[in-house]
């Protein structure tokens, strides 16, 4: 996992001649820990995700499945700030 994360930062990092910042590097990391998690098939996993969410069986194309994963998102961090945690899953 440690390789692809490494590959991926090449790939990101040499394009743009770098992050103009650690928020620009957080979102990028963000990002790609989000798809390895929920939206790349595994082969060591039957080429299924690691993490199945029953939300994303209803979306037919990948961004599709990414703005579900904002939405669901949106939902933890308002059940948080309405101190509502217990409920985040």
């Amino acid at each position: 996992m440690i390789e692809r994360l490494n590959r991926t930062y090449k790939t990101s990092y040499r394009p743009t001649n770098g992050f103009d910042n650690i928020d620009g590097a957080n979102y990028e990391l963000a990002l790609w820990v989000t798809y390895y998690n929920f939206l790349r098939p595994h082969k060591h996993n039957n080429y299924k995700v690691l993490n199945d969410i029953e939300m994303l069986h209803g979306a037919n194309n990948i961004p599709g499945k990414w703005q579900l994963l904002i939405f669901l998102r949106q939902q933890t961090i308002l059940n948080l700030q309405n101190g509502e945690a217990a409920n985040c899953s």
